[in-house]
């Protein structure tokens, strides 16, 4: 079987003409172990003669790993009968090492015996010949070994260039779908007469309470993404509604509180981590620990952690920004009620956590202050 292997600069080359290359080039590094130095000079001239100059002879085989972790290697030719350590000790640490690319290991040896051939294969090495050899048949089962490690070695390169694109074509799937999300986020902001930069502080402030809370990188990765879709069922709320400068009636509160269920629709149907956490939180960061709150009047640890985390973010952001209807509370003040409302609006635990926080947290808001 041929693959086509693009080269850098345009163009390409087959497998075939890889492989005499590889060879031509002497490029095989081939370790020789043997305790007999004159079985090393023998090898080193057979193989020398046949193109192969990348040859790295050891006698001692406690030398063996040191050697192999030096350079990729491709092939190893191992006596069996040595001091210190055998060839089946070698075989067995390099086997240990678990490498998908470890080289084939080509057993040479004085040991005829049915035996010792059954042991060294089943141990791991790939082929066995017994000494005195055939030089011929040594040539032609080093170049067959050679030949399918190359094989091996192509295939892991194809396979992560395969993984490093659909790596790069994720990735940029998954920005795209943020862009888009992240918009619509501030579409529902721009309806409330709300700046970017609040989404922007709430989701900061957000993630900084799940960091605390020892949630992994991921997950708060996914709050900062997912929390500013909060509330973006607001773009199903009636303008005269929405952007009422003073207080609404019954009637009409009543109508602002669905935009919680319209942004759960909105997001409803996708089973990726982002959307999903965004419609818990969507549906759920206007219910209030004491089982006040909306849309489904859920109490406690019965409202989600997200939901229970972006409500203390929002409402503390929302209190300290300026609003066509409300000028912007002061920090004291706005702490204050967050304070008083622990236990009733806002889980307990949070609040004394978000509190400790203030000196992070008033820092997210100068980064991201309203320009």
């Amino acid at each position: 079987m041929e693959f086509l292997i693009k080269k850098q600069n345009g163009g390409s080359v087959s497998t075939s003409e890889v492989e005499r290359s590889y060879l031509v080039r002497g490029a095989a590094r081939i370790l020789v172990v043997d305790d007999e130095r004159a079985n090393l000079v023998l090898m080193d001239r057979l193989l020398r003669a046949e193109g192969y100059a990348n040859l790295v002879l050891i006698q001692d085989p406690r030398d063996v790993m040191s050697a192999y972790r030096e350079a990729p290697t491709d092939l190893i030719l191992l006596d069996i009968r040595m001091p210190h350590l055998t060839g089946f000790d070698i075989i067995k640490q390099i086997v240990d090492l678990e490498d998908p690319l470890a080289p084939p290991i080509l057993v040479l040896t004085a040991q005829h015996s049915r035996d010792y051939m059954l042991r060294a294969l089943q141990a791991g090495a790939r082929d066995f010949i017994g000494k005195p050899f055939d030089r011929a048949e040594v040539v032609a089962r080093v170049r067959n070994m050679l030949d399918v490690q190359l094989a091996l070695r192509m295939i892991h390169a194809q396979r992560d260039v395969l993984k490093a694109i659909v790596h790069e074509r994720t990735r940029e799937i998954c920005a795209t779908r943020l862009q888009v999300v992240q918009r619509l986020g501030r579409a529902a902001e721009y309806r409330d007469n709300e700046t970017g930069r609040h989404i922007l502080r709430m989701s900061h402030i957000s993630t900084l309470i799940a960091q605390r809370l020892g949630w992994d990188e991921e997950h708060c990765e996914i709050m900062l993404h997912a929390s500013p879709m909060h509330d973006i069922g607001k773009i199903g709320i009636p303008d005269r509604i929405l952007l009422k400068p003073g207080k609404l009636d019954p009637e009409e509160w009543e109508i602002m509180q669905t935009h919680a269920t319209i942004g759960g629709d909105l997001l409803s149907g996708d089973d990726s981590d982002l959307l999903r956490m965004a419609r818990e939180i969507a549906l759920s960061h206007h219910e209030k620990w004491d089982g006040s709150g909306y849309p489904l009047g859920l109490a406690g640890e019965s409202i989600p952690l997200t939901g229970r985390i972006v409500a203390l973010a929002d409402v503390f952001d929302a209190l300290t920004s300026e609003r066509p209807y409300k000028k912007a509370w002061g920090i004291d003040e706005s702490l204050a009620l967050i304070r008083s409302e622990a236990g009733r609006h806002f889980e307990p635990r949070l609040t004394a956590l978000f509190l400790q926080l203030i000196p992070e947290i008033l820092a997210i808001r100068d980064r991201y202050a309203d320009v």
